[in-house]
Parts: C-alpha cells; structure tokens; sequence
C-alpha cells in the first residue's frame, strides 16, 4: 500500500487530482501520524480530526477536483490566523475561547485550492518571541527535541518537519517563519509588502507582518505562494539568469552580535555554488545603519503593545507584559514610520547594484526548548537577537526575503541562509533557491519514528 506521508505536496494534489488516491485517506494518514508523534514534537495545539475528515470528504465531492492545485493537501495554520468554527488563542490564556466566524483570506485561499485544515499550530504569546513555548504547549525541533523549533511560526515548522503535514501557513514579523524555517530544515519565504493579504493582528505590527509559506520543498513552496497570493498557478516558474548579481555577507546586522562559523561558512559554500553557476558574486555588506537595533526593538515591542491592549493584563505571562510596556514608549515614534523609510532609502542604492543578497539565516542555532515564558524579558531578548540579528531588517523595509536549508551543524540539524531580493522578487529568489535545493539537495523531514 502506498503511504501519502513524507510526500510533498505537489505529489499529493497530483494523486488526489487523477484519483489515484482519496483526500480522506491522505488526510487519515497525517492525522495518524499526528497522533503517533506530536505528543513529543508540540506542533498542534489543537488538531480537528473528525472536522478534517469531512472537509476532504467535500473536497473529493467537488466538481473541480481535477483542477485544485492543493487537492486534498494537510495543511497546518498557525494559531494566530482566524480558523472558522476554531478559537484563535494566540498563545495565550488570555485571548477568548471564542470559535471564529470565518476563515482568515488566506486560510480561505488554501481551502478553496483544495487544502484540508488538520490543526492550528503552537506558537509563543502574541507570537511576539523566538521561541515557541506558553500555555498551550512547547514546539520541539524535530531534528533535535532538546531545542527550540523557533518561532514565531514554530508550531507549523515543526509540523511540516516531522511529516505530519506536507505544507504549513505561518506569518513573519521580525523573522518568524525564516528563523523555524532555518533552525527545522524548511523553505520558508517571507512576500513583500501587499504580495499575500496580511491582516495579522491589530494593524500587521505596523504593515511588517506577512503570511507566507513553510514547505519541505521550493516547488511546494511556490505552489503554496501562488495560491495564498492568488496568482496563475500554471504560470511556468521563473528561471535565473546566469547573470544575477549576488552580493554575500555574513556580517551581523547588530553591532555586538556575532555570526557563528557553521552559519557564515554555510552562506560561503552557497555563494560558490552559485558563482560556479555563472552568477556575479562578490563580497558586499549592506549599509546597515548603526540605529537599527534600537528600531526594531521600537517596532517589535510597539507591535506588542497594539495587540496587548484589549487583553487582560494579568493573564499575560510576565515577559509579554514587559514587552507591551516597554512598546508603549515607542508607540508614537513608530507610527511616524520615519525610520523604516529612512532605512528603505538606504538600501535601495545597494539593491540596484545587486539583484539579490545571500547571507547567513541565523546567528545561531536555536536554544533549548525550555520553559522561556517563564524567564525575564531580558533574558529573552538577549537569546532571541543572538540567534536572529539577520532578520529584521527585511521586515522592516517590507522587501521579500527567505531561508533555504544548506547545509548542516555539527550536530546533524539542518543549517540555512537567507536569500533577500527587492520588491516583486519572489519568483526570483523561488528560483535561485530551487537552483541551490538541485545543487545541494536536503534531507526533507527528520528521521522520527
């Protein structure tokens, strides 16, 4: 008998699209295997069994069938994204148990290309930190189930890491879905600024929020971008000239915070690949200003104070707290929305002598997986900026960027770089990643049994 998991998601549409198997049996197999290893991983906070089964029930009734781009694909959502008839909790206790109404925009886009919801994914309170543990549980990076996953997006990282789904939708504000994309192994491809509806939140963290994909594979990735941004999804992929401009640095972007060798020399190996490709690489750091610390630590805790406001102060765990109070002195300075400019402008010269920028995922591998909300909020912020200075910026000026595994650590668990282009350059970097995925191919999910 053929299994379904460990199958990417382009493989399954096929399968369901040709009726060479049911979206119920594809979907029964991931819930079995949910069921089999989440208890370790902590990927889920809630699983809908019994709902998803019916939902590929009607999905296999569909007239259309033949022609949905993810026909009868598991997917995960990330619990800050409205479900219908499921509470989006947030991480949090103190968020209302109140069953959403209506699907998010995208969580509808993936359901209308055939997609069955089987859960909503773990994530840190507010999704504000690095590492996904709370009240709802601790995200495990399948790799190695002593360390964090990452976060924000840990839960759905983790999900796609061990097989339990094939794709999984999260969202990424400060890094969120690259850093678990990077530290599990993923793609995970952060659009620019309006490329997939956003809508995260109170206000998007000031429009540096985006949802975006996490897949096992750049075509699976590319498929699910194009459904969640609703473009042609027959379109044939873009292919790289083999004259890209490719600028390499493995510089922090954080004065103080240092790159560790496995991640610098990761990016150096991938620069190569792609020189010896015929590409233009060469050595160039961007002009990183030296107040850029202290504007993402302005718009990551302003973020937080927006979304905090509404909700009942004492059943927030203390580092948010602190989080919300130390964002509400910087609220009207990030409204101004000066600095974010300020730093686009900046990289824009930069960006018309390069077509991409290769660096380093992270700094470093992710932390223990450890009972972090229970920690100060300085603690916090200190783990969580020694591990992912390579993030924010892209967030910042609202441009695409993406983590794609190369690589590994001397522990055995994945090691990553981030590709980052100017705006409209998805399908560019898609492509320049799928040309390094063909170079240098992955392992795709953990070895868990």
């Amino acid at each position: 008998m053929t299994s379904w998991v460990g199958r990417t998601a382009t493989e399954i549409a096929t399968a369901v699209q040709e009726r060479r198997v049911t979206p119920r049996e594809v979907v029964a197999e991931h819930l079995a295997r949910i069921a089999s290893l989440d208890g370790r991983i902590g990927a889920f906070r809630t699983v809908r069994a019994e709902a998803a089964l019916a939902e590929a029930d009607e999905v296999a009734a569909r007239a259309d069938l033949g022609g949905l781009p993810l026909a009868g694909v598991p997917v995960a959502v990330k619990d800050n994204l409205p479900v219908r008839g499921e509470a989006t909790r947030n991480g949090s206790a103190a968020t209302p148990d109140i069953p959403a109404a209506e699907d998010h925009v995208t969580v509808a886009r993936l359901r209308a290309a055939g997609a069955v919801v089987v859960g909503l994914t773990n994530v840190p309170e507010l999704c504000v930190f690095g590492t996904t543990d709370g009240v709802h549980g601790t995200a495990r990076n399948p790799w190695d189930l002593t360390r964090t996953t990452g976060g924000s997006s840990g839960g759905s990282a983790a999900a796609v890491a061990a097989g339990l789904v094939p794709v999984a939708l999260g969202n990424d504000g400060m890094g969120s879905l690259r850093i678990p994309a990077a530290n599990c192994g993923l793609i995970g491809l952060k659009p620019g600024f309006g490329v997939v509806p956003a809508d995260i939140g109170h206000g998007d963290w000031f429009g540096m929020s985006e949802n975006g994909p996490l897949a096992t594979t750049v075509e699976d990735a590319r498929l699910m971008f194009r459904v969640l941004a609703d473009t042609d999804s027959a379109a044939p992929p873009r292919s790289p000239s083999s004259g890209l401009r490719v600028a390499l640095s493995v510089r922090s972007p954080l004065v103080g915070v240092t790159v560790t060798r496995p991640y610098a020399d990761a990016a150096r190996r991938a620069a190569e690949s792609l020189a010896a490709e015929g590409h233009r690489v060469r050595r160039a750091d961007p002009p990183y200003p030296l107040w850029l610390g202290t504007t993402s630590l302005a718009h990551w805790t302003a973020g937080t104070a927006v979304d905090a406001a509404d909700l009942d102060p004492a059943l927030l765990t203390r580092r948010t707290r602190v989080h919300a109070a130390v964002g509400r002195r910087f609220l009207k300075g990030v409204r101004a929305g000066d600095r974010r400019e300020r730093l686009r402008r900046r990289m824009e010269p930069f960006f018309a002598e390069h077509d991409v920028l290769l660096t380093p995922a992270l700094a470093r591998r992710g932390p223990a997986a450890a009972p972090w909300h229970e920690r100060g909020w300085l603690r916090n912020l200190l783990v969580n900026t020694s591990c992912s200075p390579l993030t924010p910026p892209w967030n910042l000026t609202g441009w695409p960027a993406m983590s794609v595994p190369f690589g590994t650590l001397p522990s055995g668990a994945p090691c990553a770089v981030q590709l980052v282009g100017r705006p409209g350059s998805e399908l560019e970097l898609l492509a320049v990643a799928e040309r390094l995925e063909e170079l240098h191919p992955w392992r795709r999910t953990a070895p868990l049994t």
